[in-house]
């Protein structure tokens, strides 16, 4: 059973327990266990027992140990029979979280998702105390995004298509491999994982395919073709193509479909045909090029376009011009602003944190734990603030690799103050305002709420600013034009937050973000050392928004940034 899988019981444990009103801590103990495992990077069968898991106590490392040797959880089992099946399926459904679901439950016994959608559609759900329209419009926004094929996670899939990539890669009778479709677009989310090879001998790259250990159900096994089920139902379709039509069958493959279209037009004005197989001249059919996609786009004058520009956002006119952006490279980062330790509710000690990002090759980092009212992600109150900073002051002087940054992520209040005092905030180098309650005010209330924290001379940066979880929280409704505007004139950072779930903001509302002439940081909200790795992600998001390396704060050497943000 791999980490995924183990983490989808945990999180289905912890949502019957909060349905059942078990006492907060329970059910919240089984959601970090499972953040703890899904985020981990090594499979979690090889670890449990042997190290010490961040926020795995005893009694729910005995009960994966259980989940790992006999694909069952007993526990699991029972406490689902008391709970009727619908509610836990209302929980699927994004804008659902248990307690609504046990709301609708207990006021309409609604026994289907049928009769869910017939009671939103008829305005019953409403009328229900605690929810209202809002919430109403929200659930058939998330009933209608259910009856779509489902979307995987990057920071989810990602790992999964490496692994696979990895394994293939090693197999002999491969010679060229690549990701293709919307994964090496790398999109927010994904519906299954494309790859291309090219073999000789393409009948044992198949047999050595589908019989991989992830593979759980082969769909279907041809010579150049086969498509596989893995872990969590994710499918995987795999392609043996020649040697000389690798670039074509790439470009073609990698899409998007809003990219290709126009593309295949132009080609066809200027006479010529353009398909996965290759280029061909339509008066004669000749093939003039496929071997690569560098071929492809110089043949059409054009510089070869980045997997992640092909969205048809001008990509192709900027290519015809050579005008395209020089991308930020993950090796272009020098630190990580947003990280949390287990001072509030992160995994990690600080220690191992620092440890960590000099692997990566940082020169700082900062720690922003939660502080003020947020108590439900273990926030510090000052005194523990004020020890931590003692603490971090301390690390930083005896480092001779790494500056240490002491930071805080301070909850925006509803008229847009700050949860912390001055005094306290003035102490800090890094300050992460962010919002955590009342994310469905009205435009109007949210926005004002946000601009008012920007013109705050603490706030250095906004912290996953539309409050989005993907396939779960719809963003807040915000004018983001008006944030931008008043970012870029009290000069105030604005995050990629590079966590799986939130990817906030998002590629498009980055690269508006970066027209209107705000700088940006990549951070990854980690909790825990291992997920200092999301950086990746966050990359992925900049580069899908156009952005280059001076666009992005931590990209800053550390003399640089300090400068920027006014640090001694």
């Amino acid at each position: 059973m791999r980490n995924q899988e183990v983490a989808d019981i945990l999180y289905q444990i912890a949502d019957i327990l909060e349905i059942q009103g078990e006492i907060q801590w329970k059910f919240l103990a089984y959601r970090r266990a499972a953040r703890t495992i899904e985020n981990l990077s090594e499979n979690i069968a090889d670890v449990l027992g042997k190290q010490k898991l961040p926020g795995v106590g005893k009694a729910i490392e005995e009960k994966v140990g259980e989940l790992i040797s006999t694909g069952k959880l007993e526990y699991f089992e029972k406490i689902k029979k008391a709970i009727p099946p619908i509610v836990i399926e209302m929980t699927e459904i994004e804008g659902i979280g248990p307690k609504t679901a046990k709301l609708i439950y207990d006021a309409i016994k609604i026994k289907s998702i049928k009769d869910l959608e017939k009671a939103a559609r008829s305005h019953r759900i409403q009328r229900i105390k605690g929810i209202g329209p809002k919430m109403e419009k929200a659930i058939l926004k998330g009933l209608s995004n259910l009856k779509k094929p489902k979307r995987h996670l990057l920071g989810v899939i990602l790992p999964i298509a490496n692994e696979i990539y990895n394994e293939l890669k090693q197999v002999k009778e491969v010679k060229q491999i690549s990701l293709a479709g919307s994964i090496r677009r790398r999109r927010e989310t994904i519906r299954d994982i494309d790859i291309l090879v090219t073999s000789d001998k393409p009948e044992k790259v198949m047999q050595f395919f589908t019989t991989l250990d992830l593979v759980k159900k082969v769909v279907v096994k041809g010579p150049t073709k086969s498509t596989v089920n893995v872990r969590s139902d994710i499918q995987v379709d795999l392609r043996v193509v020649e040697d000389e039509s690798y670039g074509a069958a790439l470009q073609y493959f990698t899409g998007s479909k809003e990219h290709n279209v126009p593309l295949r037009t132009m080609v066809a004005q200027m006479g010529y045909k353009l398909n996965e197989y290759g280029v061909f001249l339509k008066e004669t059919d000749e093939k003039v090029a496929g071997k690569t996609e560098d071929e492809i786009y110089k043949l059409f004058g054009m510089v070869w376009i980045p997997p992640e520009l092909r969205e048809d956002r001008g990509e192709i006119e900027a290519a015809q011009a050579n005008s395209l952006p020089n991308l930020v490279e993950l090796t272009d980062i020098r630190g990580d602003l947003h990280i949390h330790s287990n001072y509030s509710d992160g995994k990690s000690s600080i220690e191992d944190m620092v440890e960590t990002a000099k692997k990566r090759g940082y020169k700082y980092i900062a720690i922003t734990d939660h502080v003020g009212s947020v108590k439900i992600a273990g926030a510090l109150d000052e005194t523990t603030l004020q020890n931590q900073i003692s603490h971090i002051r301390e690390l930083d002087q005896q480092e001779k690799e790494i500056r240490i940054f002491a930071g805080a992520e301070v909850n925006i209040n509803l008229d847009g103050s700050l949860d912390l005092s001055e005094d306290t905030l003035d102490q800090l180098d890094i300050v992460i305002c962010s919002l955590h309650s009342k994310l469905r005010m009205s435009r109007k209330e949210i926005t004002n709420r946000i601009i008012n924290a920007l013109s705050n001379e603490y706030l250095t940066i906004l912290g996953h600013p539309t409050g989005r979880l993907l396939n779960k929280r719809q963003p807040s409704d915000i004018d983001l034009i008006a944030i931008f505007e008043v970012a870029k004139e009290h000069g105030k950072i604005l995050e990629i937050n590079a966590y799986p779930s939130r990817l906030d903001l998002n590629d498009v509302n980055s690269r508006t973000a970066n027209q209107h002439g705000v700088l940006l940081a990549i951070d990854t909200d980690a909790h825990s050392s291992g997920q200092l790795r999301f950086m990746d992600l966050g990359v992925s998001v900049a580069r899908r928004g156009w952005l280059e390396r001076n666009d992005i704060l931590n990209t800053l050497p550390l003399e640089a940034l300090c400068k920027k943000l006014r640090i001694k």
